[in-house]
């Protein structure tokens, strides 16, 4: 991409993601980076990938944000809802696209001649990186407005189907899915018009659907190109759901039945933290008075520590002993496994359904699959 449109475009995209809240600090830092790496490509397409998925992101995130805030609430307590995004979700649906771009770039640069148009059984990384785009765009799409659907989710991993909690991983409803298949569309249909496709020379006749030599785009191949890419972005969003059901624990808050979310998308403790703060406190309070200290650290019904003075050892009856500091846990694990996070989730998938697009498009046009990673 050209500095010239590069500079002033990442420009906007960070001021925009500081006025709008959409990114942490680091998140901000992160993307720019990430953003500089994708404009170092040649085409255009990569940078309007990245442009296009943050945009249609963030709106869709937006989307009846205050209806979301009360399906869920977040792991410290505060509704639900998914806030700015950090440094660890950006890295989690860009880092495979970004690796790709790259290696992408250097072929580019490297092959000899002026010509770098993208032809018909043409190179296979571009495959890989619109992929990751349309894969981690549809799944963006399907969770943030699948769980605005009026119907319950189904656990998708679950052999009867069970209804589960809206905000469960791995649970779907039409509603996700057909917003899935659209978030992919949207992402395949920028990459299909930034392209630089390779046209036939001046002079030559314009190749029709039945022509099928020359490396020429016919109305038919870019139909096929953008409708397989398009169903694999689909894949992914079902890919993510099957992945986040199986390895990704959901725990669920047992006084709302509501699914508790991790902050970041990091993952979620069984137990209330709160809780465990007040058995530490309850411990600490029993330690210092059986130790003859004077000085009894407890809680008041608030949760805030009191520190007071007593007299006599004997005196000593800790607030922190009472039976209402231990109730037992307040939180229950609905579904999953507790091997991968919810960006460790995003990360695998994106990484799956980019590789399987290169190994499908290979197979497809008779491309050695070792060509796509020599630089």
């Amino acid at each position: 991409m050209k500095p010239i449109f590069a500079v002033p475009a990442i420009t906007l995209l960070v001021h925009r993601a500081w006025t709008h809240n959409s990114l942490t600090t680091p998140g901000i830092v992160v993307a720019a980076l990430t953003a500089i790496a994708h404009a170092a490509h040649p085409w255009d397409t990569p940078f309007v990938l990245l442009a296009v998925f943050f945009l249609a992101g963030t709106r869709v995130t937006k989307i009846n944000h205050e209806a979301k805030e009360k399906l869920t609430i977040a792991s410290k307590g505060t509704p639900g809802g998914e806030g700015p995004r950090n440094h660890v979700q950006v890295v989690a649906n860009s880092l495979v696209a970004s690796i790709l771009i790259v290696m992408h770039a250097f072929q580019l640069y490297n092959r000899e001649g002026s010509d770098k148009c993208y032809s018909w059984q043409g190179d296979l990384l571009p495959i890989g990186f619109i992929a990751n785009y349309a894969a981690v765009a549809a799944d963006t799409f399907s969770s943030e407005l699948g769980i605005l659907s009026k119907s319950k989710p189904r656990l998708i991993t679950s052999p009867t189907l069970r209804v589960v909690p809206k905000g469960t991983n791995g649970g779907v409803t039409l509603m996700g899915l057909g917003a899935g298949l659209f978030g992919s569309l949207i992402l395949v249909t920028a990459a299909m018009i930034t392209l630089p496709l390779c046209e036939p020379p001046e002079g030559m006749a314009p190749p029709t659907d039945s022509d099928e030599t020359g490396p020429w785009w016919t109305t038919g191949r870019r139909g096929i190109f953008m409708w397989g890419l398009t169903l694999i972005g689909f894949l992914g969003s079902v890919v993510d759901s099957i992945l986040g059901g199986l390895l990704q624990r959901t725990v669920k808050d047992v006084k709302t039945g509501k699914i508790v979310e991790g902050e970041g998308g990091a993952r979620v403790l069984v137990t209330d933290e709160r809780h465990n703060e007040r058995v530490r406190a309850a411990l600490k309070a029993a330690a210092l008075g059986g130790e003859g200290s004077d000085a009894v650290e407890e809680l008041d019904s608030t949760g805030k520590q009191d520190v007071r003075r007593r007299g006599a050892k004997k005196d000593i009856k800790p607030k922190a002993r009472q039976a209402s500091f231990g109730d037992g846990p307040s939180r229950a694990v609905e579904n999953g496994m507790d091997l991968l996070d919810n960006n460790q989730v995003n990360i695998v998938m994106a990484g799956l359904m980019s590789l399987f697009a290169i190994v499908v498009a290979s197979f497809y046009w008779d491309v050695p699959l070792v060509s796509a990673f020599s630089i």
